[in-house]
């Protein structure tokens, strides 16, 4: 029997458990052993900790004891009288303790539980309350909304639904707050501004207050002077510090509105009125102090003037330890006072919608270059007729001091954070516009003026184009100063669209383009007075000429055409070229793309024309006739192909020229027109048309004096009707065959021509000249011959075999197998020559026209189609009918 603890429901008391204990008198001897051994007292607190009691010994009497105590009070329990009944009593005992412990804890926690689920119900009331209240004023609110809206301004109830009405008003609060917002940030904006302004103007008026003039590096032993300069120095970079805030302030779309333009232009008429102070201030003080370092320094021009050029002192790199840190500190003030006027002005072309363009001057470096321009000015003036002196003395102080420059100024400019500037550049920048500046006032205008009359024309074009030679020659040297790091990849101004306006001596032409059109128009006139000078010599015109004896002999060559004589072009053609190539040359410099590209049109491209008029006037001086193809008009169309095909060649050559695709690039984007190869694209294509056509002239010319000449041969049809040998002529010493005599003239005639063209055209047009004569004749004597009604005897045809091999060793000196180049009269010979018993064998061949077309291709015949094969075996004279050999009968 055993005995089971379980959990009893909570209403079960500790008492209805211990009632519900079996009698211990129930229980066998064996169970009560049992329990005797495993309930003893050593494991009494044990259970008491596994059911949950709390640990300790009992204070009171022992288990027996209580258990006894308890029985006698009236639990029905009589004493036991052995020791099996002490031990089973000692276990009901604990048992009954234990229960009347768990009846405590249990009654304890339901108390709390009640507790809490009463303040629970207290809770919900509450909220079912205030959820109730509030539910009932939403209600009454949404009642009165809807009976608000649901009405038209009649009074009467409309169509118009809340939904719609709902978005109207929220759309109108939204932008209420939106304007709210936007006057509270005005007016945070203003009172920022306003404060900054405020400290601008207390800095401002103190350094307009301090006396200027007085530098440290001048006068060092007065401390005064150099607290006062200090003072000075910090109030300025103060003011440059709240303008830098200002237009940090105007950048931020966050915090500043563009809109806001009468806020903007309020404040920037004041700082406008402080800058108008501070700068002049500022360029005094480095004025003066550049005046006490002692720059300028003196330039001896008469050393120019002879010759003897010496290198120039520095004051730059002779400065002293103080004057060196007084003029980096005004040096550092007019960079900090540029970045910011270049920030302001980016700013306000931004608001206008326009890009600001890179500069790369440096007021700081222009104060250098202010003093020596100034000094200059007297010696530029003595030299208007001489202006290779300007230039030399210019690249002399530029080439001097650049290094010193760079050396010196450049660290400074780091210091300054301007990025994208450099000493160098800003240098040679200044120093050029100097020269471009003397050249634009004093020379350039004299000569303008001096165009429009008509009797010293002659005297300006000679000394403009003088002029523009020094200009070529002075950038080329400036460009090798300029030889650093960034200009590596570059190659030429041509690619510093940004700083070759600023660079080149050529820039005074960008600000005045009647110049340029001036200039133009002298380099074309000057360009076609040469070229019709030229056109007047007829040396110009003559080719290279090689004997004709030695072209019949010589083997196949390379056509390698490189220079005018492998082309055999004249020399006038030369002499176009390098024309114009110098005014391509002349003009790399010119500031923007398109300024180039309009010059090179106006001069270049227009003396190629001008050249191709000269080539098409050439020719039509000269009667071509086709009866008579004299040596004289050979030779003249000679000179003008030649010329075409050089000229031609050689711009092709060109168009691979960096800057010419360059250009061509730009010209197709802002024509937006279809993109054509070549920069002169259009030249190219009439010089090769003129080629061709000449080309044609001439070979039209050829074959129809070859048909004149050979009358006599295809008209007489005994020729090759005859049995017996008439009329034949040897070929040549070492051939072994005759030709017939009506074609012998013909055949001396064509050769003569082809051998006098072989030596005055040159290789390619000729190559191009002979093969179509071939073909030409290849056609004519088909047609005219071998389709007509001949009947070809067996001596006719070893005769006329024998023509055609001499008309094969006519064009022998040009090419190892000439007959290839007559497929027809070759595959006709074949067909002629074939003997009769292959004739007969062809008798198995089906009258399958593909059979047919097998069997003429398996015999080498493969220009020819059935029917002219058919035509060709019908007119020989066989012992067996053509069709029943063609046709298998």
């Amino acid at each position: 029997m055993y005995i089971y603890i379980v959990a009893l429901p909570e209403y079960y008391s500790g008492r209805d458990f211990i009632m519900a204990l079996p009698n211990h008198r129930e229980l066998s001897p064996n169970l009560l052993t049992f329990l005797d051994q495993n309930f003893t007292a050593a494991t009494h607190h044990h259970h008491r900790r596994i059911l949950g009691f709390p640990d300790g010994n009992p204070t009171g009497p022992t288990n027996s004891t209580t258990y006894d105590n308890r029985h006698h009070r009236g639990y029905g329990l009589s004493s036991p009288t052995s020791s099996l009944s002490s031990s089973s009593s000692s276990v009901f005992t604990l048992l009954y303790s234990t229960a009347s412990d768990l009846e405590l804890k249990l009654s304890g926690d339901c108390a709390e539980l009640d507790a809490h689920l009463l303040q629970l119900y207290q809770n919900l009331s509450k909220l079912l309350i205030s959820w109730i209240s509030r539910s009932v004023a939403a209600k009454s609110a949404i009642h009165k909304l809807n009976k608000a809206t649901s009405l038209t301004p009649f009074g009467i109830d409309g169509p118009v639904k809340m939904p719609e009405m709902m978005c109207e008003e929220l759309h109108r609060l939204a932008m209420e707050l939106k304007r709210i917002e936007t006057i509270r940030c005005y007016v945070d904006a203003t009172r920022q501004l306003e404060a900054m302004v405020g400290d601008l103007e207390d800095a401002a008026s103190f350094i307009m207050k301090q006396q200027p003039g007085k530098l440290p590096g001048a006068n060092c032993s007065n401390p005064s002077v150099s607290i006062d300069h200090v003072s000075r120095q910090e109030k300025f970079f103060q003011a440059i510090r709240c303008m830098n805030d200002i237009e940090d302030l105007f950048s931020n779309p966050v915090r500043f509105q563009p809109r806001w333009c009468r806020l903007m232009k309020s404040v920037d008429s004041r700082i406008d009125k402080i800058l108008t102070l501070l700068r002049p201030q500022v360029l005094a003080d480095h004025r003066a102090l550049l005046s006490s370092l002692g720059w300028p320094p003196k330039v001896l021009t008469s050393k120019i003037e002879s010759g003897k050029i010496s290198v120039l002192p520095n004051p730059l790199v002779l400065m002293q330890i103080d004057k060196q840190k007084a003029y980096s500190e005004s040096f550092l003030a007019l960079c900090a006072l540029q970045h910011l006027q270049t920030r302001r002005e980016k700013r306000q072309l931004c608001f206008l919608g326009q890009k600001k363009k890179l500069n790369i001057r440096l007021w700081a470096i222009d104060e250098l270059v202010f003093p020596i321009a100034s000094r200059l000015e007297y010696h530029f003036s003595k030299w208007a007729d001489q202006p290779e002196f300007a230039f030399a003395l210019v690249y002399k102080i530029t080439r001097d001091f650049i290094v010193g420059v760079d050396d010196v100024l450049q660290p400074l400019i780091d210091r300054a954070n301007l990025v994208s500037f450099s000493a160098k550049e800003a240098w040679v920048s200044a120093m050029v516009q100097t020269l471009s500046a003397f050249l634009a006032n004093g020379v350039f205008s004299i000569l303008v003026e001096r165009h429009k009359e008509r009797e010293s024309r002659i005297e300006v074009i000679s000394s403009w184009l003088h002029l523009i030679d020094h200009m070529v020659n002075f950038d080329k040297q400036i460009l090798s100063l300029m030889s650093s790091e960034a200009y590596l990849f570059l190659g030429d101004f041509k690619r510093l669209e940004g700083y070759s306006t600023d660079l080149s001596v050529f820039s005074l032409f960008s600000d005045r383009t009647d110049w340029l059109r001036i200039w133009e128009k002298i380099e074309l006139k000057e360009g076609r007075r040469k070229l019709k000078a030229e056109s007047k010599d007829e040396g110009a015109w003559l080719v290279t000429k090689q004997e004709v004896g030695s072209a019949v002999d010589r083997k196949t060559e390379q056509f390698l055409l490189n220079s005018r004589e492998d082309h055999k072009a004249p020399f006038i053609v030369e002499c176009a070229l390098k024309l114009a190539w110098e005014m391509i040359e002349r003009c790399r410099t010119l500031p923007g793309i398109l300024t180039r590209i309009q010059f090179i049109r106006s001069t270049a491209a227009k003396v190629f024309w001008y050249l191709f008029d000269l080539l098409v006037q050439r020719y039509k001086r000269t009667e071509f006739l086709a009866t008579d193809c004299s040596d004289e008009s050979l030779l003249t169309l000679c000179e003008v192909i030649n010329g075409a095909r050089y000229c031609e060649s050689k711009l092709h050559d060109w168009s691979d020229d960096v800057d010419l695709l360059e250009m061509r690039i730009a010209e197709n984007a802002k024509d937006d027109a279809t993109d054509n190869c070549f920069f002169f694209g259009e030249e190219i294509k009439s010089l090769a048309d003129l080629e061709m056509n000449l080309l044609m002239e001439i070979i039209a010319g050829l074959l129809h004096q070859f048909e004149i000449l050979s009358q006599d041969y295809i008209q007489t049809m005994e020729l090759f009707e005859q049995e017996e040998d008439i009329g034949l002529f040897r070929a040549s010493e070492g051939a072994d065959f005759f030709v017939t005599v009506e074609f012998l003239e013909a055949l001396d005639t064509l050769r003569s021509r082809l051998c006098f063209m072989d030596v005055c055209l040159n290789p390619k047009d000729f190559s191009d000249l002979w093969r179509s004569v071939a073909d030409g004749l290849d056609h004519f004597i088909f047609g005219s011959i071998l389709l007509s009604d001949y009947r070809f005897s067996d001596e006719g045809i070893k005769q006329f075999g024998a023509d055609m091999r001499a008309l094969f060793l006519v064009f022998q000196p040009f090419c190892a197998r000439p007959e290839a180049f007559f497929p027809c009269i070759r595959n006709s010979l074949k067909l002629l020559e074939m003997d009769r018993v292959a004739l007969r064998r062809l008798h198995v061949v089906s009258s399958n026209a593909l059979d047919r077309t097998d069997w003429l291709h398996s015999c080498g015949v493969t220009h020819l189609s059935v029917d002219q094969a058919q035509h060709i075996l019908w007119n020989r004279k066989y012992g067996i009918a053509p069709t029943d050999v063609i046709y298998g009968k």
